[in-house]
């Protein structure tokens, strides 16, 4: 029988804890940090999601959701996703600039 290569892909994976994680991104909304995680893991980035939620008894309103990368992947991690926010900007732009009412369908 022929050796069945191991298929575990090792960029699916979250970053070791004995690593040194630093904080790259941070919000409110979790499924914003989730297409953010997503973003970093398409470029081969691995992440860490971690929500920070406050007794909302003790502090109303007081959490959120912080993405951790490696040290060495965070400049690259920063760099991708404020290349993503001006992308972003500039449709946004782009769309105004065409005019404020919607294409007719």
């Amino acid at each position: 029988m022929a050796d069945i290569p191991e298929t575990s892909d090792p960029q699916a994976e979250s970053p070791n804890p004995d690593e040194k994680l630093v904080k790259i991104f941070d919000t409110e909304q979790e499924s914003e940090a989730m297409v953010v995680s997503g973003l970093l893991e398409s470029a081969g980035i691995q992440s860490d999601i971690t929500s920070l939620v406050a007794p909302q008894d003790i502090l109303p309103g007081v959490g959120g959701t912080v993405i951790l990368v490696r040290e060495e992947d965070a400049e690259d991690a920063r760099t991708l996703i404020e290349e993503q926010r001006n992308a972003a900007l500039d449709e946004t732009t782009e769309i105004e600039a065409a005019g404020s009412t919607p294409p007719e369908v």
